[in-house]
């Protein structure tokens, strides 16, 4: 790892100061973009253990170690690994189960995205940490162009009420506290409901519902909807509500870290095409 001084404080979102990494570093990461952020950090020589959701890079991350799911974590394989640094996330990852791998893991670095803006300091928390600041740097200056780039092209786009599934039975949607609605915002998509009980409430198709959605998005991801629901949300919706439904790729909306690049530019061309 690099001896370079890192040139901002090194801090989480539990607001925990980190200091930079020495020696052998050995990272585990349980959460999905955060371990492609690794790749793409070039760290992938220090990654030794990720969750069965994190699939990419696809054929990059085959070779290490699984330990279990985002919320199912396999604690005593994860002790095995040798662990350094643990990467967590406070909406994936269960509380008890940080704590307990807290224990014998030493670093445990905490990340909580919620504005897209969020994804630059998360760049040079990781860079800085890890002795990666030139790649983080780059990072952030392809993310600061494409979110310029999102924000010039926004002024095309009268704003629209969207509804954003991400699970049936029951329907699910997203907050407007969550991460992906403040990455709709940017192209001029507001979620419904306005306001929530909870960061992922569930919804139901009513007319007080879908009286005023010009959108119905249907997630990819964490439900796997397809064209065939795009019926069977139709068949359900009030007679009186008419809005345009698509599908939309979830990894480019929930996914922070370098998949928000691209993201930001997905959400233009998405909105483009909708708008045709």
């Amino acid at each position: 790892m690099s001896d370079t001084e890192s040139p901002v404080r090194l801090i989480d979102a539990m607001g925990r100061e980190h200091a930079p990494a020495t020696g052998v570093v050995r990272i585990v990461s349980l959460v999905p973009s955060i371990t492609e952020l690794l790749f793409s950090l070039g760290l992938q020589e220090h990654l030794v253990g990720r969750t069965g959701f994190c699939v990419h890079p696809k054929g990059q991350v085959r070779r290490v170690s699984k330990v279990g799911g985002t919320k199912t974590v396999d604690v005593p394989k994860v002790k095995k690994l040798g662990a350094t640094h643990l990467i967590v996330n406070i909406d994936e990852n269960p509380r008890p189960v940080v704590e307990e791998i807290a224990q014998f893991v030493p670093n445990v670095i905490v990340t909580h995205p919620i504005e897209p803006e969020d994804n630059i300091r998360l760049y040079r928390l990781l860079g800085g940490i890890f002795g990666r600041e030139a790649k983080a740097e780059e990072l952030a200056t392809a993310f600061i162009r494409e979110l310029a780039n999102t924000r010039d092209a926004a002024r095309e786009f009268q704003r629209e009420k969207v509804l954003y599934l991400i699970w049936k039975s029951p329907w699910m949607t997203v907050s407007r506290a969550t991460y992906i609605s403040r990455m709709l915002d940017l192209v001029g998509w507001e979620t419904v409901p306005e306001q929530a009980h909870s960061r992922y409430p569930s919804v139901e198709l009513s007319p007080h519902t879908m009286g005023e959605v010009n959108v119905v998005l249907l997630s990819t991801e964490p439900y796997s909807f397809v064209d065939r629901h795009i019926d069977e949300i139709r068949a359900e919706l009030p007679p009186a509500a008419h809005p345009q439904i698509a599908l939309i790729d979830g990894g480019m909306t929930s996914w922070y870290g370098s998949r928000a690049i691209d993201g930001l530019r997905y959400l233009r061309e998405l909105r483009r095409a909708l708008r045709a």
